[in-house]
């Protein structure tokens, strides 16, 4: 029986429920500060790479995750142009810091992971290679054995 009475939607809560729940495995266990910290992430990454890189980027999340990777964007925008890790890290924390301590670098692990087991790994490679080295190698590349996308 379907929770919403559309499918569309039924399935973009369980697909989001279960990025949140991989972010939860290295991330305190609280639903709303993971689905903050995957914001956060998805937005610094989003506002740094090029529009239509961000574009196919977007495609690819569920539908809520969307949504909020899209909030407040401003495509007419040049992207930023940090180019540290620390620049990088420091855009995260400073988002994060409303929250209970995150650290910035464990929201972006987190998101990185999630990204690397949902997201076609052609794609995760055209994002990363997008962003300064610093930050390409915070970001391991590829899936981890026996995960797939889906």
């Amino acid at each position: 029986m379907s929770a919403t009475g559309l499918d569309v939607f039924d399935r973009t809560i369980h697909l989001t429920n279960t990025w949140l729940d991989e972010m939860m495995t290295s991330l305190p266990h609280d639903r709303q500060l993971a689905w903050h910290a995957l914001g956060t992430v998805l937005r610094t990454i989003r506002d740094r790479i090029p529009v239509n890189l961000a574009a196919h980027l977007g495609a690819q999340l569920p539908l809520l995750v969307r949504g909020v990777y899209y909030d407040q964007w401003r495509p007419s925008e040049v992207p930023k142009d940090w180019r540290s890790a620390a620049e990088f890290l420091g855009i995260i924390s400073a988002e994060l810091s409303s929250l209970r301590p995150i650290g910035a670098g464990d929201a972006a692990q987190a998101t990185f992971r999630v990204l690397n087991h949902h997201l076609d790994p052609n794609q995760v490679e055209k994002v990363r290679h997008a962003l300064p080295e610093e930050v390409r190698a915070l970001w391991t590349a590829g899936r981890q054995q026996g995960q797939s996308a889906a």
